[in-house]
């Protein structure tokens, strides 16, 4: 039986749920993020309306660009417990339709309807409905992609934004992949893109037609992107790791403002966790950082990463990504965390090929543990984190 997989993208996540709470910014630039500080702030946009879009500005962007673009832009701090409340109603919602969920994000998830859709009219209708629904329980939109397979639900999503529907058709996903870009496919890093590229292979029906010879210089990795051109993606849509988590955190001394202290205290934790996690046989996908300020004021800042991670150097860049976005004004810091969630088995393959440089990454990390479990944590650490913590 062909599955039917769903990919729901909610449509500007951040500042649609500020331009439905004060009428007067509809249809205004709304970007939410850091404070600009008249183009000399630091920090990048969380996300931003599609009016803001039209001037180029981005999520990620940092936010003194996107005040170069927009300066006319309405800006706005992240209001995360209405975030984290609406994401929470969509996700009831989404128990409507069917009990196999999977979370990617606060503004995205897959669900897999192959076997609930003929309670509500056929794969099609259910996705009417569900979009219905959740305009009607939250009064945002979502873009929808309804495909045989996780990526092509992903990329499905993403075409006809905002409010859309893309069906793929079981028989027509070879077809539907073949005329996009390799871009496109999931989980794809710049460096293949550009060896492909390199080889005359720009689309993915290019890719689904390349021989063995044009792609036996990227090894392995060939006949795994060519599984996928074809539309081979046996991935299933799965929560059964999403309560689980693994993290750390320390309180200071004496509150503190020295951002030297608090950044390496920060890059302890990131490998702290990881070594965690490698310990336990776990990876994950959702990197959080956890911050109380003076006063016992406490915020979290999440991020989902497109592929599960174990290894420091990433948790930790998306920790210090996050707490560069994370505005504190004056006040001091009593205690940071880092968590990782999202997990699942280290060695369960998640994509159907690995990112350039994994190998390295991971015989790197092999060698650190296995100098630690010999001579102790301490023997070896990560340049700018804290030697013990």
């Amino acid at each position: 039986m062909d599955r039917s997989i769903v990919h729901v993208d909610m449509d500007a996540f951040f500042a649609a749920i500020e331009q439905r709470d004060d009428p007067s910014l509809k249809g205004k630039p709304v970007i939410i993020g850091a404070d600009p500080k008249g183009g000399r702030g630091r920090g990048v946009v969380s996300t931003c309306s599609y009016e803001a879009r039209k001037f180029g500005v981005r999520s990620a962007m940092p936010i003194s660009e996107a005040w170069r673009r927009c300066p006319e832009g309405i800006y706005l701090a992240p209001a995360f417990h209405k975030y984290e409340e609406a994401s929470a109603r969509i996700r009831e919602v989404f128990y409507e339709f069917t009990p196999d969920i999977e979370q990617v994000s606060i503004d995205e998830a897959f669900l897999d309807i192959t076997r609930s859709s003929h309670l509500f009219g056929g794969p099609i209708e259910t996705c009417r409905r569900l979009k219905a629904r959740v305009k009607e329980a939250t009064g945002l939109t979502c873009s929808v992609g309804l495909a045989p397979t996780k990526m092509a639900a992903k990329i499905a999503s993403d075409l006809k934004k905002p409010d859309g529907l893309v069906v793929v058709p079981p028989g027509g996903l070879v077809a539907f992949l073949a005329p996009l870009d390799i871009s496109k496919l999931w989980g794809l890093g710049p460096k293949t893109a550009e060896a492909l590229r390199s080889r005359g292979i720009n689309t993915v029906g290019e890719l689904a037609s390349a021989g063995d010879r044009e792609l036996r210089a990227l090894g392995s990795h060939g006949a795994d992107l060519k599984r996928l051109a074809l539309g081979e993606d046996p991935r299933e849509v799965r929560e059964t790791y999403d309560t689980r988590s693994v993290g750390n955190e320390i309180t200071f001394e004496k509150d503190t403002s020295d951002e030297r202290e608090i950044k390496e205290s920060l890059l302890a934790l990131s490998d702290k966790v990881s070594s965690r996690l490698r310990e336990g046989g776990f990876k994950g996908r959702t990197v959080t950082l956890r911050i109380r300020l003076e006063g016992f004021e406490t915020y979290t800042r999440a991020r989902t990463l497109s592929f599960a991670t174990n290894y420091a150097d990433i948790i930790g860049r998306e920790i210090m990504t996050l707490y560069a976005a994370f505005q504190r004004g004056r006040k001091k810091v009593r205690l940071v965390g880092v968590r990782v969630s999202g997990l699942m088995p280290a060695g369960e393959k998640e994509g159907l090929f690995e990112e350039e440089g994994d190998a390295r990454r991971e015989k790197a990390h092999k060698a650190i543990d296995a100098i630690r479990e010999k001579f102790g944590r301490g023997s070896i650490y990560r340049a700018g984190g804290k030697k013990d913590i």
